[in-house]
């Protein structure tokens, strides 16, 4: 796996703000009969399978690609699609009892938004804490960006 020069790193915060990031990926499979069978010959084809990871590694650094023509598209699966539809109906219905709770008065809705106006403070909060860039060596001072992406100018 490897990341474009180009191309942003992937990180929590883009995630969620919905912002895509481009990743590379290669995979080779291996057959199990097609593996050595003693362990000083696993030894070194595991030895030797890091080796070709470093070189195409190195390669993609050099060309920022793998330079590889074939391509799988693994599609959707019918268990992803169950999945989504599940957690979709599990949060309508968690929305539906929530709305059923504040009785659909002003104040219980004003509190309900409220709730989840903080969560989200909190969750971006979190994340924003989370990142890679926010992290500094012993002794180092990193600039304060809180209120810089908490409140946007």
């Amino acid at each position: 796996m490897a990341i474009p020069k180009d191309e942003p790193w992937p990180t929590m915060l883009r995630l969620l703000s919905r912002r895509s990031s481009v990743v590379h990926v290669h995979m080779e499979r291996q057959l199990m009969d097609k593996l050595p069978e003693t362990e000083s010959g696993i030894a070194q084809w595991w030895k030797d399978t890091f080796v070709a990871k470093d070189a195409l590694l190195e390669r993609h650094r050099v060309k920022d690609t793998f330079d590889i023509n074939e391509r799988h598209d693994i599609g959707r699966t019918k268990r992803s699609l169950l999945v989504v539809i599940s957690w979709t109906c599990l949060l309508l219905f968690g929305g539906v009892k929530l709305f059923e709770w504040c009785s659909f008065t002003w104040v219980g809705i004003g509190v309900c938004i409220s709730f989840l106006v903080l969560v989200m403070i909190l969750i971006r909060i979190l994340i924003l804490f989370s990142k890679s860039e926010q992290s500094k060596p012993p002794g180092t001072s990193a600039p304060d960006t809180l209120k810089e992406n908490l409140l946007p100018i």
